[in-house]
């Protein structure tokens, strides 16, 4: 029963991975970019949120619908006015640009924040647990994996299902084309980092909620996302909430054998779909 329990544990972590991996999955599948700030900006938003909580007494939940039209605007600003001058067929730029980026968050959070660990108030949510018969699952770890769920859901309704999402495909295929249709490409990538900053809300919120933040861990969670985005496939949304239960399920198995494997476990799962399926288990076409 012990490995039912630890199956379950693992597919619930599973969910916050895929929420941490969905927006870089967006991104990259729209404009093949690799935002190397994509973690530091989950821990943004996480302070973002604490300040909310803590400065001016909001529920999370309520601190993170007011945070998430401000990371829609960030992001569509970043974009827009900085990223999008770096995109083109070298792909050193944006790396350059991203890692800038990521540098000077952690800075910029350390000054205002200190290096102390913090955790957002959550009213003993974080402590809530259901009984399920065999086995029993935490209130917080459910919700994280239904939001992911949802999440993708509303990103493949909007990429598959609306006029936005059409301006999505057509410039992902070819921009120049896109163009002389009438369609603008850097404000096409605006607007999809934006709906990525609006699921790096939803990640800070359930990561903040979960587990103790610091301005230093963003790279930590650039990882995981990048190990659910390539083992699901490249700019495949629902591959990356299967990649995310295979890293969650791998790290909680690990555990469950030794408690020093967690995270190594994690990285061998990942080794060996990328051993066995180089180009991920759902990959889209890419150019």
């Amino acid at each position: 029963m012990i490995w039912i329990d630890t199956l379950v544990q693992g597919i619930l972590l599973g969910g916050l991975y895929a929420l941490f991996a969905a927006g870089l999955s967006l991104v990259f599948g729209i404009m093949r970019l690799v935002n190397l700030a994509h973690g530091d900006l989950i821990v943004f938003a996480a302070f973002g949120i604490l300040v909310g909580v803590t400065t001016l007494g909001l529920n999370p939940f309520v601190a993170a619908l007011l945070a998430a039209p401000l990371m829609f605007a960030l992001g569509w600003a970043l974009q827009r006015f900085v990223l999008n001058r770096t995109l083109g067929k070298d792909i050193l730029p944006p790396l350059l640009v991203t890692f800038g980026l990521s540098v000077a968050i952690q800075n910029g959070l350390l000054q205002a924040f200190s290096a102390d660990s913090r955790r957002i108030p959550s009213s003993g949510l974080d402590q809530a647990s259901l009984d399920l018969g065999p086995v029993t699952v935490g209130v917080a770890p459910l919700l994280t994996l239904a939001t992911a769920i949802l999440a993708i859901l509303a990103l493949n309704w909007i990429f598959y299902s609306t006029a936005l999402g059409r301006a999505f495909r057509a410039t992902s295929d070819d921009p120049v084309t896109a163009s002389l249709m009438g369609i603008s490409p850097r404000s096409v990538f605006a607007i999809a980092t934006g709906l990525a900053m609006v699921v790096v809300t939803l990640a800070a919120l359930f990561l903040g909620m979960r587990a103790n933040f610091d301005p230093s861990i963003g790279p930590a969670r650039l990882l995981y996302a990048f190990e659910a985005v390539i083992i699901g496939g490249l700019g495949s949304l629902w591959g990356t909430l299967a990649g995310g239960i295979i890293i969650g399920v791998a790290q909680t198995m690990g555990a469950a054998v030794n408690p020093e494997w967690q995270i190594l476990s994690g990285h061998v799962a990942f080794l060996a779909v990328l051993l066995l399926r180089p180009r991920g288990l759902f990959p889209r076409a890419v150019d």
